[in-house]
């Protein structure tokens, strides 16, 4: 049994884990200084936002759909805690609700528009991505609000490890949504739907409130995932978070998560990460220009869908 499990997880983690040590290997050479403790650190804590935003993609995808507004609601949800400390003298503590519970009724939205009404997730979250970044230009007037020092801790690293809370609060978003894929029932009925969700329905389970918290689940780390550059930067930006979810889809898909549903996994989805991470952290070190290093990672996004399409359809005709 012990040795199915291991060779279970190196199938699963081995081709990820060899991409990411040659990636290394390569840049180690390429470079005096990449391969360092330091370096790993600010990997590390480069990463929380697109961590807990790909988290979230991971279980949308599993469900066999799309959530194109992620980043906008992720800078919407900075905005509401940047205006409720800046403007109207909220604790961190309760400003953070605030925003996060924001961000959740987001993905709430997105998620019962879906179900009830039969309109495509793709086109719903696009709607979401335009309201939520409208209205985070609105709230901030198309400014960037200064916040102050109160919101650094959340970036800031702890002495002792070097690491930063915003990044083990990533860290603990990608082990619990792992156990809520893979140990819950609530887990094994996204993978359900997003294998067949015909079947499911007609097996007299209801798959609205699993999907809808799917969505809910999404918006809320959304706003976790505001937290990260507010704090870093100290001030809520009204651009925070255009375009990353691409990258959010980019990492899934780099970890194996299906883009036609029903498969998935949330620490894969963090290597899938760490692989886009440290490839951009590599070509920034050897001064790559930033055309190029687009070019570079897009290939690498178009080859690891290729690799999903050809692994589902051999899957399939098995």
């Amino acid at each position: 049994m012990i040795k199915k499990r291991i060779k279970q997880t190196a199938l699963q983690y081995g081709g990820l884990l060899t991409a990411l040590a040659l990636l290394i290997l390569v840049f180690s050479l390429q470079t005096d200084s990449f391969f360092q403790i330091g370096t790993a650190r600010l990997i590390a804590n480069q990463i929380p936002e697109l961590t807990l935003l790909a988290v979230g993609m991971t279980l949308v995808l599993i469900i066999g759909q799309i959530d194109l507004s992620v980043g906008s609601v992720m800078a919407f949800a900075g905005a509401v805690l940047g205006v409720l400390m800046a403007k109207h003298d909220w604790s961190l503590g309760f400003a953070i609700l605030a925003s996060v519970s924001t961000a959740a009724a987001c993905g709430w939205v997105t998620g019962a528009i879906w179900i009830w009404f039969r309109i495509p997730s793709f086109i719903v979250s696009l709607g979401m991505l335009q309201i939520a970044r409208g209205a985070t230009r609105r709230l901030l007037d198309s400014k960037t609000l200064t916040i102050g020092s109160d919101v650094a801790t959340i970036s800031e690293p702890l002495p002792a490890i070097g690491l930063s809370p915003a990044f083990l609060i990533a860290i603990i978003a990608v082990f619990a949504a792992q156990f809520l894929i893979s140990r819950t029932v609530f887990g094994r009925y996204c993978v359900a739907i997003g294998t067949n969700a015909e079947a499911v329905r007609m097996s007299g389970i209801r798959t609205a409130p699993y999907a809808i918290g799917v969505f809910v689940i999404s918006g809320l780390l959304c706003g976790l995932a505001g937290l990260a550059p507010t704090s870093l930067m100290e001030a809520a930006d009204p651009g925070a978070g255009s375009g990353i979810e691409l990258s959010a889809i980019a990492a899934c898909v780099i970890g194996g998560t299906s883009l036609m549903g029903g498969r998935g996994n949330a620490i894969s989805t963090f290597l899938g990460v760490l692989v886009i991470a440290v490839l951009q952290t590599g070509l920034s070190r050897m001064s790559v220009e930033d055309a190029n290093k687009q070019i570079i990672t897009g290939m690498v996004i178009i080859i690891a869908v290729l690799i999903d399409t050809l692994r589902y359809n051999w899957e399939k005709s098995k």
